[in-house]
């Protein structure tokens, strides 16, 4: 073959010679050096692209997983145990949840260094906020309360006597509410003016029209030579033709709390017994509660959709690696990748709770990403090791699934970080540092997680 290759060459130099094309014949003469040289810098730039290393990162990583994957062949039971005991070790970091979550939305969702803030610190500095003579329009921010909405069954008039009863002891209850062992209530931490707590001034009015049979006028009405807009608080109107209510179907009430950082804990805990209260609380014979809400933005609440999310996950998982055939059936595969996946997030949230970083809700969505993240990574893991060879050893079977797998996980891995890094700069410590383009941020960061979703 070597002499019949070389007779070939003869001729196409003999029949370029007999052309005359001189830069023909020196281009055949490189390629012909190349091809027996074994040195690649001999060659022109343009014909050592096949010579050059484009495995720089491939092979080394492809070298250590491989490895790995040997080692977790040959020990499984320490590679079992031992992730085990350190996630547990880690998810303990979440008995410190509860006093490590940030629930304001304006630090987490708006710039540090918005020009509104700038305004709201100019306001603060030329106008400032009496706490002793509380005024709902004169707050620098939504401040510190709760509210609730009661309806008359069945279209009864508010003004009935029973339906009244029922709302002023539904009142009662919530004055009665107690924190700190008992020592703070409503009284000790409520908004005041001229020295008296903010009050429900419409449950007054409701009262003294029913016992000495007085009209009400809507929606302005005078109380004590004092003119109240009773627009914000009765709902359902109907009034007769001098403006007198004749039937009210709804009353919304408040409870304001004072928002200094002297009380701040002790009115969020406040705020976490009237929703328990009112949560518990729903079942009367002449009221119901349509809805209510608190100034406080709980970040756990959504815990049994991640129930109901991981359920689906395995669910999916276990449909995907079902065989009819039992020597390939790889159910518990699925079923400990999930868990897999599980003790990450437990381990990673764990541990930063450990060291002190705030929980937030723009984070809660990571469980999410994350989980799909590892569903992902673990069917790249059992496509690799359906491709091993049967026979083989398990050490060598799970060296070549590593070994394949590695790169396509890291890839995907990186490819994660750059999508999300967008994401990370609107929840990271937790809110954007300026201003500008925080809006193209967010559709940004929407769109990713649409599709991360998807």
């Amino acid at each position: 073959k070597r002499l019949s290759r070389e007779a070939k060459g003869e001729e196409e130099r003999s029949y370029m010679l007999q052309l005359g094309d001189r830069n023909a014949l020196t281009t055949h003469f490189k390629f012909q050096n190349c091809a027996v040289t074994t040195d690649p810098c001999h060659c022109p730039a343009t014909l050592r692209m096949d010579s050059r290393r484009t495995d720089c990162l491939t092979k080394p990583l492809s070298r250590l997983f491989e490895n790995l994957g040997s080692k977790v062949g040959s020990y499984p039971l320490y590679f079992f145990i031992v992730p085990v005991l350190l996630s547990a070790a880690l998810s303990g970091g979440f008995i410190f949840l509860e006093g490590r979550q940030d629930n304001s939305l304006e630090r987490q969702f708006t710039p540090t260094k918005g020009p509104s803030k700038a305004t709201r610190a100019f306001v603060k500095e030329n106008f400032p906020y009496n706490y002793s003579m509380f005024s709902e329009d004169r707050q620098y921010d939504k401040g510190s309360f709760a509210s609730l909405i009661a309806m008359a069954r069945n279209s009864r008039n508010l003004l009935d006597t029973l339906v009244l009863e029922d709302i002023i002891s539904l009142n009662n209850k919530i004055l009665d509410i107690t924190v700190d062992n008992g020592r703070l209530g409503f009284n000790e931490l409520c908004a005041r003016a001229n020295g008296e707590c903010v009050s429900n001034l419409i449950l007054e009015i409701l009262s003294y029209s029913l016992t000495n049979q007085t009209s009400i006028t809507y929606p302005v009405h005078m109380h004590k030579a004092t003119p109240l807009f009773l627009g914000a608080v009765l709902g359902g109107v109907i009034t007769d033709d001098s403006d007198s209510v004749r039937n009210a179907e709804a009353v919304k009430l408040f409870y304001y709390l004072d928002d200094r950082e002297s009380t701040a804990e002790a009115s969020k805990l406040w705020l976490r017994e009237f929703k328990k209260l009112l949560s518990d609380n729903t079942d009367s014979e002449h009221i119901y509660l349509t809805s209510f809400c608190c100034a406080l933005f709980h970040t756990t609440d959504g815990f049994p959709l991640f129930l109901i999310a991981y359920g689906c996950a395995v669910t999916v998982s276990v449909i995907s690696c079902l065989r009819l055939d039992n020597v390939r059936n790889k159910v518990w595969v699925a079923v400990f990748g999930i868990l897999s996946a599980v003790l990450a997030v437990l381990s990673g949230f764990g541990l930063l709770l450990y060291i002190g970083v705030p929980f937030v809700i723009t984070v809660a969505n990571a469980v999410f990403l994350l989980l799909g993240i590892g569903l992902n990574n673990m069917f790249i893991m059992v496509s690799d090791w359906r491709h091993t060879h049967v026979n083989d050893p398990v050490p060598k079977r799970m060296a070549h699934t590593y070994k394949e797998a590695i790169m396509p996980i890291t890839i995907t891995a990186v490819t994660d970080v750059l999508n999300k890094s967008n994401c990370i700069m609107i929840s990271c410590q937790y809110g954007p540092k300026s201003p500008r383009n925080v809006s193209s941020t967010l559709n940004i960061c929407h769109d990713e997680l649409r599709q991360a979703s998807v």
